[in-house]
């Protein structure tokens, strides 16, 4: 994992009760087999917690040559997101 962000209402602290934590996890591969394991984890971490979080999964690649690095959703990610 290169880089590991908390966004959206939980990083702003706006949220309420039903609110779910957005996060985005920076990889340098992705493949099928660690998708599945990140989504396997995520989902234990909120069910433990109470919680329904809600991953955006991105390579590095992705961040920085692809249409995706101008997108909203990284802007915002990038600048209201909380390095965990």
């Amino acid at each position: 994992m290169i880089d590991f962000r908390v966004f959206g209402s939980r990083a702003r602290g706006d949220e309420d009760e039903y609110s779910d934590m957005d996060v985005s996890i920076e990889v340098s591969l992705l493949n099928r087999k660690l998708k599945e394991k990140i989504f396997e984890i995520v989902w234990e971490v909120g069910f433990e917690n109470f919680i329904i979080i809600s991953p955006l999964i991105f390579t590095s690649e992705e961040l920085k040559n692809s249409p995706l690095r101008s997108s909203l959703i990284v802007k915002n990610i990038l600048e209201e997101g909380i390095k965990i």
